[in-house]
């Protein structure tokens, strides 16, 4: 039953990435939608691929000294290798990578799962806070532009929502009614949980969570951990710019415009869909729209930055992947070297 329900949401959410697709080509000529693809100046993509290379060598490099608070001490190969092969399973099912990195740490260097989620969602909180830094920049820069955009973006839902109200008022009294209940039987029998075995595995995990959310405030060298986080970030935004100088109707935008189409792209990206794919294309053409970039351009722009960037992380997942196989191989082989252990504590 589990393995049904898994194929039917990734069938579901496939179904969805086509369907916005689709709904993003069906009004566009395609004779002039080749006609910018085939002008692609490829020195310009090639220096946004190899940007998109330098943030994620600095997002291991970060991702490292998160762990290393937690009291393990992964190699940084290891630690690389994890990461791209968890975005490679990012583009097959949404959100699956952070499990599977978190796993090939585990087996790598004895990291618990749980210490190494932690850390991971505090890496997402942190890009959520930059995402949020650069919304508000762009916003004060383009309010004109934006603004409309957002509204209507938003505005359907907002409709639905204040139609919906009173059931939503209703659901979140239920919500809280039942939090309640529960919260009072955890008080009653409170003595008994604590000798479930279940339940101390619960706690356990959970603290172990929470020690790896909160590995940054020990990391040693914040100005580095910072540095790296900026550095990243403004790796993204170059990637964002340097597409415009690959397809000549979108050579001549401005800086803000890179701005622009960074942040509404990162939260096409963000979209519970397989690698962005409909959402991000089609957020992406609307924004260029807002610039004066012709449908067909716009699209050409979306299709080059998102596949270039696809492929990268393709190519480098499936790198780390083969490379991670023949450490296990080499692992399997060595028994002195088969469980890992811990090297090094960094208080």
């Amino acid at each position: 039953m589990r393995k049904l329900l898994s194929f039917l949401k990734y069938s579901l959410l496939l179904g969805l990435s086509a369907l916005l697709m689709w709904y993003a080509l069906k009004e566009l000529d395609f004779e002039k939608l080749w006609a910018e693809l085939h002008s692609i100046r490829y020195g310009w993509l090639l220096l946004s691929l190899l940007m998109g290379v330098a943030a994620y060598l600095s997002r291991a490099y970060r991702w490292h000294m998160q762990i290393r608070p937690t009291g393990y001490t992964p190699s940084f190969k290891n630690t690389y290798n994890a990461m791209m092969v968890g975005y490679l399973a990012n583009l097959v099912l949404p959100r699956m990578g952070e499990v599977v990195r978190c796993s090939m740490l585990r087996r790598t260097d004895g990291i618990p799962v749980n210490k190494a989620f932690g850390t991971v969602i505090a890496e997402r909180i942190i890009d959520l806070v930059m995402l949020l830094i650069f919304l508000g920049i762009t916003f004060l820069l383009e309010v004109n532009r934006l603004r409309d955009f957002l509204v209507s973006l938003f505005t359907d839902k907002y409709a639905s929502l204040e139609q919906s109200f009173g059931s939503l008022y209703l659901l979140g009294i239920l919500v809280m009614a039942v939090g309640l209940v529960f919260l009072v039987l955890g008080f009653v029998y409170l003595n008994r949980l604590r000798q479930n075995a279940f339940f101390k595995k619960a706690v356990a995990f959970v603290r172990g969570m929470v020690q790896g959310i909160f590995s940054i405030a020990r990391i040693k060298n914040q100005g580095a951990f910072w540095g790296h986080t900026l550095f990243v970030w403004a790796m993204y935004y170059g990637m964002s710019l340097i597409v415009f100088y690959a397809i000549p109707a979108t050579a001549g935008l401005s800086p803000v415009a890179g701005l622009s189409v960074l942040v509404i792209g990162s939260l096409g990206m963000a979209a519970p869909v397989q690698g962005g794919v409909g959402v991000y294309h089609l957020l992406v053409q609307t924004v260029l729209l807002l610039y004066g970039i012709p449908k067909e351009a716009g699209m050409a722009y979306a299709l080059v930055a998102h596949t270039s960037q696809t492929l990268l992380v393709v190519v480098m997942g499936v790198l780390s992947f083969i490379a991670s196989m023949l450490q296990r191989n080499s692992l399997v082989g060595d028994p002195a070297q088969a469980n890992p252990q811990i090297h090094g504590v960094e208080r």
